[in-house]
């Protein structure tokens, strides 16, 4: 089973950063491996997703669900075929020192088939520093240089 973590201090809000991360229809645009992600039904706080991923040869497509809670964390998990287990954690925790978020990513992901799971253990561990690193490449797109009005306030509106 792949288990990994990283965190980034990122110089933006929680809430915009938050709405970023939940934002996954846009994953395909600024992450590397991710072929299409849809929304297929939303509802108070959760939303369910078609996805899919992969890296050269190996693709996997599965649903997801994405339970919010904003602006603090968003948990992902999926019980379709190609897992045993999937959760994949986004945390957002106003900094305390400095302007910003601290942000945490989280996966745990074992699959039913040990070839694959072999591939996954194999790229993996790099997996979530390199999400939150496109991810903030994202929101400097996005949002601008970090320090412009209205990017103090914890949970303004992205």
């Amino acid at each position: 089973m792949l288990s990994e973590r990283a965190e980034r201090l990122v110089p933006y809000p929680a809430g915009r950063l938050f709405d970023l991360a939940a934002d996954l229809e846009q994953y395909p645009r600024y992450l590397a491996g991710w072929k299409s992600a849809r929304i297929y039904e939303r509802d108070a706080g959760v939303c369910c997703a078609e996805q899919q991923v992969g890296f050269g040869p190996v693709r996997m497509a599965f649903r997801s669900k994405a339970v919010m809670h904003r602006p603090e964390r968003i948990e992902v998990t999926s019980d379709d075929t190609p897992f045993r287990r999937f959760l994949l954690l986004w945390r957002f925790e106003p900094a305390r020192r400095q302007e910003g978020c601290v942000v945490s990513l989280s996966i745990e992901l074992e699959l039913r088939s040990r070839l694959l799971q072999g591939w996954v253990d194999r790229v993996g561990p790099a997996t979530p520093i390199n999400v939150l690193f496109a991810f903030e490449q994202r929101a400097r797109e996005l949002f601008g240089p970090p320090g412009r009005p209205g990017d103090t306030a914890v949970g303004s509106p992205g």
